[in-house]
């Protein structure tokens, strides 16, 4: 069975930067990296298919860069110039219209002033 496992998130001040990691062991499809606050729906961040090929959300273009190792099955999401309203639980998952798996603990980032 396919799992996902997101690390790397923490505590950072505003401006500071992360990089964050999803192992998905053994899904090749369209990955994507979304977040959601308490009481909100999930959103997707930015997505990355196999080929490499990626996608972002307007309020993190210029700021976050996802990419991949398909040799490892590794998704990561670098975030830079990280601010306050980024503050979050980020998990990783397929994207639509491929079937999503079940869902991961997620990785707390909270950005701090």
């Amino acid at each position: 069975q396919v799992q996902l496992v997101e690390s790397g998130g923490g505590l950072v001040q505003a401006g500071g930067s992360l990089r964050l990691s999803c192992v998905t062991s053994g899904s090749n499809s369209k990955i994507g990296w979304y977040r959601q606050a308490p009481g909100k729906r999930r959103v997707m961040v930015a997505s990355i298919t196999s080929g490499g090929i990626t996608d972002y959300a307007d309020f993190v273009k210029g700021r976050f860069t996802i990419s991949r190792d398909n040799a490892t099955n590794t998704v990561f999401l670098q975030m830079n110039s990280l601010k306050i309203e980024d503050t979050d639980v980020y998990y990783c998952n397929r994207v639509p219209p491929y079937i999503l798996l079940p869902w991961g603990q997620g990785t707390q980032v909270t950005v701090s002033s």
